[in-house]
């Protein structure tokens, strides 16, 4: 970007109920409306027998037209203006996952493509997990629930991705230790 670009003044170039399309200078990119933000969880919990089990979800993605393998995740302030993220966490697992949490361990903000999307997200580590329903969202949304062992996750999501599923970028985190032998 260069320093004429990164001088210019925003603008808005059209804004919906979610989104707004912005230029700066030469720059075209896209960002939530009104402040909003996301929250995403990282919920692992664990068997009796020490088996460690992640949870994940997927869901129809009308930009992508086919489902997607996701960490759990939704806006913050939506609905409410000014809601506290961890709230919306702990909301947003409960509603998709079926699952509460004790505690919500925030672990920084994130931006996942900076390069067009000026959207960032809080990841969340939930802990003391206890089940309480069967998830699947609210409102019409047709989440299903995946509750996948960690040392399975690599070979997993090769399953997915042969079955036509998009793989969410966040799901590196997951991948990690494994991409980087």
């Amino acid at each position: 970007m260069s320093e004429q670009d990164m001088a210019a003044a925003e603008e808005i170039m059209w804004a919906g109920r979610f989104i707004t399309a912005k230029r700066r200078g030469r720059w075209e990119y896209v960002g939530r409306a009104r402040g909003i933000h996301a929250a995403v969880i990282l919920a692992i919990d664990e068997d009796a027998d020490g088996t460690r089990h992640v949870l994940l979800v997927d869901q129809f993605r009308v930009p992508l037209g086919r489902r997607c393998i996701e960490l759990p995740a939704g806006l913050v302030g939506d609905n409410e203006e000014g809601e506290e993220s961890a709230l919306a966490a702990t909301r947003e697992l409960e509603e998709e996952t079926g699952y509460r949490a004790g505690r919500m361990e925030a672990a920084g903000d994130f931006y996942s493509s900076p390069g067009m999307v000026s959207e960032s997200f809080c990841l969340f580590r939930a802990h003391d997990l206890q089940k309480t329903g069967e998830g699947g969202g609210v409102d019409g949304e047709d989440i299903r629930v995946h509750r996948v062992p960690i040392a399975d996750v690599p070979n997993q999501i090769e399953a997915w991705r042969a079955q036509g599923f998009a793989i969410d970028v966040k799901l590196l985190l997951l991948l990690g230790p494994e991409l980087s032998r």
